[in-house]
């Protein structure tokens, strides 16, 4: 079983940065689209951003859509999320897994190849 550790949250104020990453525990994450996802207390995780299995192509929310890039290295078993221009409503716990595109903006529940982590933390607040 793959597993899947999300790291790079923390908190930031309205405006900045913030890359989070995701480390597969196995070869087989090179197989699946990804993306990553966020919730809130309270609301359903929804899909923010997918990529397809060699990176060719990525989709995303509306929400996220010229704030935020997802990208992935293969060789590293890495996913990756660069968050620019951060709002408050961009405050979450913060997810990767698997995913199709089909489902961008949606919220879950999401039936997914792996195992969900624990997720990081990003908390954007002046």
């Amino acid at each position: 079983q793959v597993a899947l550790v999300e790291s790079g949250g923390g908190l930031v104020q309205p405006g900045g940065s913030l890359r989070l990453s995701c480390v597969a525990s196995g070869n087989i994450f090179t197989d699946y689209q990804m993306g990553w996802y966020r919730q809130v207390p309270g609301k359903q995780r929804e899909l923010v951003a997918t990529i397809t299995t060699v990176g060719l192509s990525q989709d995303y929310a509306d929400s996220v859509k010229g704030r935020f890039t997802i990208s992935r290295d293969n060789t590293k078993r890495t996913l990756s999320l660069q968050m620019n221009s951060l709002k408050p409503e961009d405050t979450a716990v913060y997810y990767c897994n698997s995913a199709s595109s089909f489902q961008i903006g949606s919220r879950g529940p999401f039936s997914t190849a792996f195992l969900w982590g624990q997720g990081t933390q990003v908390t954007v607040s002046s």
